[in-house]
């Protein structure tokens, strides 16, 4: 059997019993893609992993717990030999050869009548990457394979342009908090198969020079708004070039419904008739905290975090933000668009009862080369804005773990 290449095939186990002999982390990793495939799984093990078990209390499989006997595999369409016991791995597979039931070993591939490929999807499509024998099998080898192919797959690399799946109608796209690669998997994809893209100031524009020449490219900023307001004019672009059949994609920065006026463009599409798919982006209130090494919660720090817009100071009466009750609140602070007006809130939270040396962090350009973190306290930031030339975009954090440092490695 080692002399020839292994036979490659989809299995359909949808309804179809499948059993799985053992509980540990090679069942972990295998009954995922099992139980979405929809077989009718029965796991025989004494015990299982937690992971495992939460299956079995879930209903997503029947658990037996118990040893292999023979007979386990009757009426069976395919198996799963994953035991500590290489006798009874052994013994049920000699009943899948003489029961003629598909066979795959973990503790010896040249025994098995079946191999599990490093298998990945990407929007209806599998790949899965076997090996010619089982003994130059390198799982890492054939998982490096599989990622890049889905990942040629995901952003388009792999498919010329003119085959592109393409959707006509908008995409509202999420692009992350700046670094290119923290876009979304169908955020790159969409990308890849628009002819029309809008992109935000803020966007990842580094995924811009990656698109195809024939795509058009708009800056959201550069559109002409003559009488319209600059919201309207690029709700406007939107619809016109998606009335044209083109697939469009909206590139925003963070999430598109984190102060991205991401509803606004959606009702706008609603009210023309036209479609509009919502890709949720990582927003930069986690994201840009995160990447400067400040936890937004830490357990025994803080318990909760509130994330609020500074664009408008709190004492212009167009605020819709109560300072009063947020310098009661014992969490972690987040402020977005408030680096010109954090004196004032600052002034305004003291005031208010929260104390002036509670800690404080600004990370200016988050998640980017250009990222860099200021530390100062609420009753000093807005000299540490002045003196160290903070510009937006910066996340403001404040609350105890802005004070917080990572332990050191042991």
């Amino acid at each position: 059997m080692a002399e020839h290449p292994a036979y490659p095939v989809g299995l359909r186990l949808a309804g179809r019993r499948v059993v799985v002999l053992g509980g540990g982390q090679v069942a972990q990793r295998r009954l995922p893609a099992l139980i979405a495939a929809g077989a009718d799984i029965l796991l025989v093990s004494p015990s299982a992993t937690p992971s495992v078990e939460a299956m079995a209390d879930a209903g997503e499989i029947t658990w037996e717990r118990r040893r292999y006997a023979d007979g386990d595999l009757t009426d069976t369409w395919y198996a799963l030999v994953a035991t500590s016991d290489h006798a009874a791995n052994e013994a049920a597979s000699a009943e899948a050869e003489r029961s003629r039931v598909w066979c795959v070993r973990s503790d010896d591939a040249d025994a098995a009548t079946a191999w599990t490929p490093a298998t990945g999807r990407s929007e209806g499509v599998t790949v899965a990457v076997l090996t010619a024998e089982a003994k130059d099998r390198d799982p890492r080898r054939t998982a490096a394979i599989r990622d890049a192919l889905v990942e040629g797959l995901r952003d388009g690399s792999l498919v010329a342009p003119q085959h592109r799946t393409r959707t006509p109608g908008v995409a509202l796209v999420g692009g992350g908090p700046g670094d290119p690669d923290l876009i979304t998997v169908r955020g790159r994809r969409l990308l890849a198969e628009a002819d029309v893209v809008i992109a935000d100031r803020l966007g990842p524009r580094d995924l811009l020079d990656e698109l195809p020449p024939h795509v058009e490219v708009i800056d959201a900023a550069k559109i002409p708004y003559g009488r319209f307001m600059a919201q309207e004019a690029i709700n406007n672009a939107l619809i016109e070039h998606a009335e044209q059949g083109k697939a469009v994609v909206r590139l925003k920065g963070g999430d598109p419904f984190v102060y991205g006026r991401g509803m606004e463009e959606v009702q706008a599409l609603a009210e023309a008739g036209i479609a509009c798919t919502v890709v949720p982006g990582i927003s930069s209130s986690i994201s840009v905290p995160g990447a400067a090494g400040i936890p937004v919660t830490h357990r025994g720090v803080a318990h909760e975090f509130t994330v609020v817009s500074g664009h408008v100071a709190p004492d212009d009466e167009r605020s819709l933000v109560d300072w009063a009750a947020l310098a009661r609140l014992r969490g972690t602070l987040v402020i977005l668009m408030g680096v010109d007006k954090i004196g004032r809130i600052a002034e305004t939270l003291i005031a208010h009862g929260k104390p002036a040396d509670t800690p404080l962090a600004l990370v200016q350009e988050g998640t980017t080369a250009a990222q860099r973190r200021v530390d100062a306290t609420l009753g000093t930031v807005a000299e540490a804005v002045r003196t160290h030339e903070v510009k937006p975009p910066a996340v403001i954090v404040i609350g105890p773990v802005a004070a917080m440092v990572p332990a050191p490695p042991a």
